[in-house]
């Protein structure tokens, strides 16, 4: 097995032929909040990020990989993200979305989330991974706090839905491997 796939899914880089997927789950309002979107992406944006996508995450400072189920004919459920990656800290941000409602509390987040921690602790060498997490967004908190996240701070009245201000939380996890 290689450091992004299990007995059950696979974490792959996205393809052209993923730009319909894609339009549909940028473009989901229920969603936004989690990536603190405000607009809908349009074919021509997703279509050019789809182009410089086989950038290296040195090159990009992002990485957007699609969580695949094996055993339903390489079934595409939803994303996991690098963002605000810094070589020089050796840090990057975090972020999973199983955009598959169907497929949603199956397991499948915690899965890609273990494979894409092993993946930058073991192989990137990062020294830490971060998120930002709506406090009201209670599934995601308990998901990246079980994968041994700390809450090292929270974030007053930082995102707005509606007229509404909401807290975020913001989570560490240190690679210990590192630091022993």
């Amino acid at each position: 097995m290689s450091y992004l796939e299990n007995d059950i899914l696979k974490l792959r880089a996205p393809e052209p032929s993923d730009i319909d997927l894609l339009y549909v789950w940028e473009n989901d309002p229920e969603i936004w909040f989690c990536g603190n979107t405000i607009a809908p992406y349009s074919r021509f944006i997703l279509s050019k990020y789809l182009e410089t996508a086989h950038l290296d995450i040195f090159e990009a400072k992002q990485l957007r990989l699609m969580i695949n189920l094996k055993n339903k004919s390489n079934k595409s459920i939803g994303t996991i993200d690098l963002f605000d990656f810094d070589p020089y800290h050796n840090r990057a941000g975090i972020g999973i979305l199983i955009a598959d409602k169907t497929e949603r509390r199956k397991g499948y987040a915690s899965m890609s989330l273990e494979l894409m921690i092993k993946y930058c602790f073991d192989f990137l060498g990062l020294n830490q991974l971060f998120c930002n997490i709506d406090t009201e967004n209670k599934e995601s908190l308990e998901l990246f706090l079980s994968h041994g996240f700390e809450m090292v701070g929270i974030k007053k009245k930082w995102n707005k839905r509606g007229v509404d201000y909401f807290d975020e939380c913001f989570l560490q996890l240190i690679n210990k491997k590192n630091h022993q």
